[in-house]
């Protein structure tokens, strides 16, 4: 998701604007231990979108009879608001709690409430993931490592087949590749698609921004976390306010109902696709399988979400917490993970796996994602992420949001935008 859009996303991702992450348990505070004393235990874990936790779930629960693991989803954005409240309060985070790299170097930079997962020996994954993955959620100075990376979100567009079809454009992905290998041929295929069914391209104008956005070389904060709004976002927002003044966009706010009933009406043709969102769009949508077909991003390249799994100190059963967590991340789970939900894994020598290398997904026309997203995912350069990246995406797409829905006009929304974000930078 895990928008973030981690995972659109699912995103939410990546975006939508508002979550509740259900509180966990006590107030206690340790860095290692457990209250069970050998007897029933229960696990809670936060996240949003689709993990792939489900069928997880029965399977470690069947292997340890004394864990229940309790699964508390909900929206991406307020996720991770309602986990910094828990933390500043001091009791009531859960036992695991997923973290979007969007939002990550906010709460790496109070790792004192997490567990150092270094000190459960997990300097053993360091080399085990990819280089920048296991820095995301590094503490500045390098002692403490407060989360182990799930996925990462290398971008690609998924579109449907037969809308494309009946708006008389290709339908092979290579064909609909060469179609848009900027965003401005983006637009333009765009309105040939409006012009012709009368209906809209792109489910909404947020899901456009965050993956032109990850691909500039720098997002909302430099490195010194100064607000840099002249350089990657302006170059996203032109580009979606382009798209949203041009009729594209459905308007629909991501992981809310009216944009799941999208994915199955018709509402739009394309979106931005990080490995992520494919379980999204097939847990959403199953009466579409072999609809949907996945080709290039425009521009090339990109990142648009990945999440961590991380282990507030409040926990009260930190040890059987670690444990749950070194599992979920184990090669074997996080095949089953790719091949189900899409998700996927942070660590490449996974990505050589014949059970993910020869992976084609049958939903999306056996579309040879075993191929398409590993080698995205290696050839990334990602942005650094400022500790109010968050709640400064959150503060732009809600301009953007307005400019859809006409309560903005489109010449008055980039000042606006950068005044919001001024706001969010400084809050």
């Amino acid at each position: 998701m895990k928008r973030s859009w981690t995972h659109l996303a699912r995103v939410a991702a990546v975006g939508a604007v508002s979550l509740v992450m259900i509180a966990a348990c006590s107030g206690r505070s340790t860095t290692g231990g457990s209250d069970s004393a050998g007897g029933q235990v229960t696990l809670k874990i936060n996240f949003w979108g689709d993990f792939g936790l489900q069928d997880l779930k029965a399977k470690y629960e069947a292997e340890h009879p004394n864990v229940k693991i309790q699964l508390n989803s909900g929206e991406y954005n307020a996720q991770h608001e309602d986990l910094q409240k828990k933390l500043v309060a001091g009791n009531g985070a859960p036992d695991i709690a997923a973290i979007d790299e969007g939002f990550m170097v906010q709460f790496r930079s109070q790792s004192d409430k997490f567990v150092n997962l270094l000190d459960k020996g997990a300097g053993s994954y360091e080399s085990k993931y990819l280089p920048w993955k296991w820095k995301q959620s590094l503490s500045a100075d390098g002692k403490t490592q407060i989360g182990l990376g799930t996925d990462v979100g290398g971008l690609a567009m998924c579109y449907r087949t037969d809308l494309f079809k009946a708006a008389g454009l290709p339908t092979e992905r290579d064909q609909v590749s060469a179609l848009w290998p900027t965003w401005d041929k983006f637009i333009e295929v765009g309105q040939q698609y409006t012009a012709t069914t009368k209906k809209k391209f792109i489910d909404a104008g947020t899901n456009l921004f965050n993956p032109i956005l990850g691909q500039q070389p720098v997002g909302f904060y430099d490195e010194q976390d100064q607000l840099r709004m002249e350089q990657g976002p302006k170059v996203a927002f032109d580009y979606t306010v382009k798209a949203v003044g041009a009729g594209l966009s459905a308007n629909l706010v991501s992981f809310q109902a009216d944009w799941d009933k999208g994915f199955t009406s018709g509402a739009f043709a394309v979106l931005a696709c990080p490995a992520w969102m494919l379980g999204h769009i097939k847990d959403t949508a199953p009466g579409t399988e072999g609809k949907w077909d996945i080709a290039a991003v425009p521009g090339g390249g990109g990142n648009w979400g990945g999440s961590f799994l991380t282990l507030p100190k409040q926990g009260k059963n930190v040890d059987e917490a670690y444990k749950l967590l070194t599992w979920l991340v184990a090669p074997e789970q996080q095949i089953e993970i790719f091949k189900k939900v899409g998700n996927l894994p942070s660590q490449p020598a996974l990505y050589t796996d014949p059970a993910i290398a020869a992976f084609k997904n049958p939903f999306f026309n056996d579309a040879p994602v075993g191929q398409i997203f590993p080698k995205m995912a290696q050839g990334l350069t990602p942005q650094y992420l400022g500790r109010k990246n968050g709640p400064t995406r959150v503060a732009v797409e809600n301009v953007i949001r307005r400019v859809e829905n006409k309560s903005l006009k489109s010449d008055a929304a980039w000042s606006e935008a950068v005044k919001e974000a001024e706001k969010a930078a400084k809050s």
